[in-house]
């Protein structure tokens, strides 16, 4: 047994019910362990790739669900095509490899249950793929296929409580209660009482907010007449001011300068997965004694253990969208190279568009409710850009209270709320316009420690050949580009990156999480003079 056996899911919609299908299953007539996709070590999987049959058996546990109850399946994430058959009965289909499905199942149940799904996963670039690739190398990785997160079964009334939205400032929390039912008790500290409506407003005076510093979260219980549910939320708002002409941000009505590591989500035995769901809380906590407050969580949706453990910890995460789109080394990195950063692209593919806006709009419906997430990453230098103006547009809707960088690294829109710029090989001043100004990506400065990588052809932005060199670029880093540039309206900076990546080896940690490369204190330092410094600016 793993911990993903035990570990819920779904921290902020929690209940008694959960059974987890998590384990080992057959996939195309191998042993494989589940979450873990079929290319990593951790799956001990030994059989073919290609199309894939996985199969599992189970039986449920006695009285696990009652007359009144509906059954759901929950699949974490599968990539990238997905049909999903129980007792022979064929129950859905999913496209897309990085959002939650769920399946009432309850109707094609019976004592001993047989579950197959079968994914198709060929790197199709119609459909969102992150860093994958299958000539993985430099920048673009293994590419992994199938299930890769949790799943996992639970059972509550057919009025019972389906999903819930929270969305909250400093003074007020909103929730939106998905259910059949319009009856509802709320308690959380020494406050509770009960609404007859699914859309709730909270007024509380002086109430304990969170920050950085004091990651202060709400325990909340719903209740309906049946059903229970377990979640959490915070006070907090994220907010521009206009400071000596340049737009500065704030969070609880103070400064917030963004200092944050790019992460990839890739580790050394899982792939995409990591061993087990506390090894998210060693990456946070990894980058918090650095003096870190910020992840850029760069083209990949995690579990949600990961913004639980941000949320927990204080650590503000920037979400990615996860691209879809054919990549072009010429058009997406030559021509920027050279000083074409503003050009424009429009809406060539309708299809990949609307599939893109749907994945996006998803993803922000899945993690609005995390204190800790402050702003999304539409576009990434370029990769299957298709009219950024419009997508902001779409997506600053459906979350009006977070920050959109509608295009990090070039080919600027007219819409962002950021000014967003990547900058290696060179130290820049950076100087603001009429928006948020953020160095979106970078440093990745590479120090190489044999014993931990993998002995492929290594890639990075910059040699350091010790602790103390590398400790010195990013310090000088900061003095020659940061620093001048907060002085200009810099709100924001973002290095690459928490760790290696198979061959990328420019983090700041290893693949395998063990050794850091640079000196703790002196960067701890180093970030703390950025604060005292932006803080200087605001006033």
């Amino acid at each position: 047994m793993n911990s993903y056996d035990t570990y819920y899911p779904r921290p902020q919609l929690k209940r008694d019910s959960f059974f987890s299908l998590n384990g080992e299953w057959i996939l195309n007539s191998k042993p494989i362990n589940v979450p873990f996709p079929p290319e990593s070590k951790l799956s001990d999987y030994q059989g073919e790739l290609g199309d894939l049959d996985y199969k599992k058996s189970f039986t449920l546990p006695e009285n696990f669900y009652g007359e009144n109850d509906k059954v759901i399946l929950h699949f974490g994430a599968v990539d990238m095509i997905t049909d999903v058959y129980l007792n022979g009965f064929y129950v859905y289909h999913n496209e897309g490899g990085y959002l939650p499905f769920s399946i009432d199942i309850t109707e094609y149940l019976k004592e001993e249950n047989n579950l197959e799904v079968k994914v198709i996963d060929d790197l199709n670039y119609y459909y969102p793929y992150g860093k994958q690739s299958k000539n993985p190398a430099g920048m673009w990785y293994t590419p992994i296929s199938g299930i890769w997160q949790s799943v996992w079964i639970e059972a509550y009334p057919k009025n019972g409580i389906d999903d819930l939205v929270i969305s909250s400032d400093m003074n007020n929390i909103h929730l939106e209660i998905i259910s059949e039912t319009d009856r509802f008790t709320i308690e959380f500290e020494n406050y509770k009482r009960d609404f007859t409506t699914n859309i709730i407003d909270i007024n509380i005076a002086n109430p304990r907010l969170w920050s950085v510093e004091n990651p202060y979260l709400y325990k909340l219980k719903i209740r309906t007449d049946y059903d229970e549910i377990e979640s959490y939320f915070a006070f907090r708002k994220i907010e521009t001011k206009t400071i000596n002409g340049y737009q500065r941000l704030f969070l609880n009505g103070k400064p917030l300068f963004i200092n944050g590591l790019l992460d990839q989500g890739y580790f050394e035995s899982g792939i995409y997965t990591p061993e087990k769901p506390e090894d998210y809380e060693k990456d946070v906590m990894g980058i918090k004694e650095l003096g870190y407050n910020t992840l850029r969580k760069h083209i990949k949706i995690e579990a949600e253990a990961f913004y639980y453990y941000c949320d927990k910890h204080g650590i503000l995460v920037i979400q990615d969208m996860v691209n879809s789109g054919r990549y072009s080394f010429f058009k997406d990195t030559i021509l920027p190279t050279i000083g074409f950063l503003k050009l424009k692209r429009g809406i060539k593919d309708q299809k990949r568009f609307d599939f893109f806006i749907d994945q996006s709009i998803r993803t922000i419906r899945l993690l609005k409710s995390h204190p800790c997430i402050i702003g999304y990453t539409i576009y990434n230098e370029g990769w299957g850009q298709q009219n950024a103006s419009q997508c902001y547009e779409i997506l600053k809707k459906e979350d009006p209270q977070r920050l959109f960088d509608s295009t990090s690294g070039w080919f600027f829109d007219d819409k962002s709320d950021f000014d967003s710029y990547h900058i290696y090989f060179r130290n820049k001043v950076l100087n603001s316009k009429d928006k948020l100004l953020l160095l979106s990506e970078c440093g990745g400065f590479t120090r190489d420690i044999k014993e931990h990588n993998d002995g492929k052809k290594t890639y990075g932005y910059g040699k350091a050949n010790s602790e103390e060199e590398l400790t010195v670029k990013i310090i000088e880093m900061h003095h020659k580009m940061v620093i001048p540039s907060i002085k200009n309206g810099l709100v924001g900076c973002i290095m690459t990156q928490i760790s290696d990546v198979e061959g990328e080896i420019n983090g700041l940690y290893t693949y395998d999480r063990k050794i850091l490369k640079i000196n703790k204190e002196k960067i701890l330092e180093a970030n703390r003079e950025l604060t005292r410094i932006y803080e200087d600016n605001c006033i």
